[in-house]
């Protein structure tokens, strides 16, 4: 087997290479899911807030991390950075391979979910006006 010499000095396998990478991929993987999760409450607050005229000081917070998160997609080219760090760990590229979802979620998340985020900016903007 040929070792791969780090910059610590040590030297590991090509197989404990791998192992490291999926280690560190499972960890971005999960870190990806779990602020998307937070992401979809706070978009399905929103909507929730605007159908039932529940309005307050949660609602806004939610509206600027999610218009933040949207300012942050857009100047990394519509992707989410973690998708970048993602890359360095594994050479697929299909959709999803940087989060635990299915696939086609993965896939048309901008879609479902900008379009749900904005029927509920608009409830809430009618609630307010």
């Amino acid at each position: 087997m040929i070792g791969l010499w780090r910059l610590s000095g040590g030297c590991e396998s090509d197989g404990e290479e791998r192992t490291s990478a999926m280690k560190r991929l499972h960890i971005v993987k999960l870190t990806h899911t779990i602020i998307w999760f937070i992401f979809v409450v706070a978009i399905l607050y929103v909507c929730y807030a605007g159908a039932f005229n529940k309005v307050n000081g949660l609602v806004w917070w939610c509206i600027g991390a999610i218009v933040f998160e949207g300012i942050v997609l857009l100047a990394n080219n519509w992707r989410c950075p973690l998708t970048s760090v993602a890359y360095k760990y594994t050479e697929n590229r299909s959709a999803g391979f940087d989060i635990y979802l299915p696939a086609w979620l993965a896939k048309h998340n901008k879609a479902i979910f900008t379009s749900l985020f904005f029927i509920g900016l608009a409830l809430v903007i009618w609630r307010i006006v």
